[in-house]
Formats: C-alpha cells, structure tokens, sequence
C-alpha cells in the first residue's frame, strides 16, 4: 500500500475510484459531495444511489464514476462531530476502513479519499487527518491511496507524519 497526499480536485483525478464524503441518504450536498455530483453527471449519480441509499454513518457503497475520469465513486457516510465524546473517531475510522475493503472487493488498484467530516460535518481537520492516516496505514492492501488536501498546513503536516 502507499499512500500520496496531493492539493487537488478530487474529481479530476483518473483513480480507479473516489471516495465522496455522502449523507446518509446517499442525495446531492455541499462541499465535496456537491463537486462529485455535479461532475459525475447529477441525474445518473443519483439515480444510482437512490437503489443503495440509506446507508449508515461509517458503512460505504459504490456506484460507477459516470462522467468523471475514475471508473467508481465509494460513497460513505462520515460522523458529525459533537465534540469527539460520542464514537466520531470510531465512525471516522470505519469510512475508511469499509471503503479500502469496497475497493479491495471490487479489485481496485488506486483511490482517492477527500479528508472525510472535515467541512460542513466539523471534525477539527487536525484531528481528521491523524485518524485517515493511521486507519489507512493499518489496511492490509495493495492500493494506491492518495488522501486530497486543500489547505497547505495540513499538506505540509501530512508529510511530516508519515
């Protein structure tokens, strides 16, 4: 397994697939989730996830990539963060961990993750990138993995701990 950290849109990327930080229900939202959507092709996203929604926080799903350049779109539910006393880190764990075994299931070679709960959903990004690097880490897999980070300081803490 390797792991990259790359400042880009995560839907332009050609991966075998992407990770889209989803709500329960599996609709169009905000943020990466709306990018995803919009770049995929809004009707055919959601009439896929539509037939696998809804899913709970932590478990993923995938669909086909449609109009984007990576072939599927891992769709997991992220927790919102109410202070970290009631299981996030756990749930935040599990979005990765369920969508390393959907790719490994599915045969996958690479994939892209944005840093999950970190927008509108408030984990501290700090806090959210400790937890994806150390669950991702701990995956027994052959998979290219590369985790999307908009902000500089987080790049730059990224690669000071690994």
């Amino acid at each position: 397994m390797t792991l990259k950290f790359l400042n880009a849109d995560i839907t332009t990327l050609k991966v075998d697939a992407i990770v889209n930080a989803a709500n329960t229900q599996l609709l169009a939202g905000g943020g990466v989730c709306g990018a995803i959507f919009r770049a995929a092709g809004y009707r055919e996203l959601q009439a896929a996830c539509s037939k696998l929604a809804p899913i709970q926080t932590g478990e993923a799903v995938i669909t086909p990539g449609f109009n984007l350049p990576a072939k599927f779109i891992i769709h997991t539910a992220g927790p919102i963060y109410h202070g970290g006393q009631f299981g996030e880190e756990n749930l935040l764990r599990n979005c990765y961990t369920n969508s390393l075994k959907l790719a490994a299931e599915n045969n996958l070679k690479s994939i892209a993750f944005p840093l999950i709960s970190s927008g509108i959903y408030g984990y501290p990004p700090a806090d959210a990138l400790n937890v994806a690097i150390r669950t991702i880490k701990d995956f027994n897999g052959d998979i290219e993995v590369i985790l999307t980070l908009i902000d500089k300081t987080l790049l730059d803490r990224a690669a000071a701990i690994v």
